[in-house]
């Protein structure tokens, strides 16, 4: 079943909120080889003015995953997972994901278009913290190969 050209636009509800632990952050750190100071040490991290570590980069795809399983699950959407290869990330971020961060994303898929027998599915997840305020917007293309 190919993807649903209707989905693009939809927009999924809200996930719920992810609490950053620091734990979580430092095995994430290890995982992609990050070897900042800032993401294990937290006196390292507060002297650089943060409330405790801070996460890499790439860290907003934990989060960015709840809402791609919205996607997923939603069988109006006819994304096939087995069918399903990673095409492109990037994050945008107004300051860094700290631990102790309390963050909820939404997922807006973006577009959605056939191309050389596949379909692409663009999304973003915009990842904000308990006050509203934008941390980081995920996105990322999702190509669900042809028969």
């Amino acid at each position: 079943m190919p993807v649903n050209p209707e989905i693009q636009g939809r927009q999924y509800p809200p996930t719920p909120p992810y609490l950053v632990g620091r734990e979580k952050v430092r095995e994430f750190a290890r995982a992609v080889q990050a070897t900042h100071p800032h993401h294990f040490d937290v006196e390292a991290a507060r002297a650089a003015g943060h409330a405790d570590v801070i996460a890499p980069p790439t860290f907003p795809i934990v989060i960015q995953e709840l809402t791609l399983r919205q996607l997923l699950d939603d069988e109006t959407a006819g994304v096939d997972f087995s069918r399903v290869v990673h095409g492109d990330q990037r994050f945008t971020a107004t300051r860094p994901i700290v631990a102790g961060d309390e963050l909820t994303a939404q997922l807006t898929v973006t577009s959605v278009k056939s191309l050389a027998g596949n379909d692409m599915v663009a999304s973003e997840s915009v990842i904000t913290d308990a006050s509203g305020e934008h941390v980081v917007t995920a996105t990322s293309s999702l190509v669900v190969r042809g028969e």
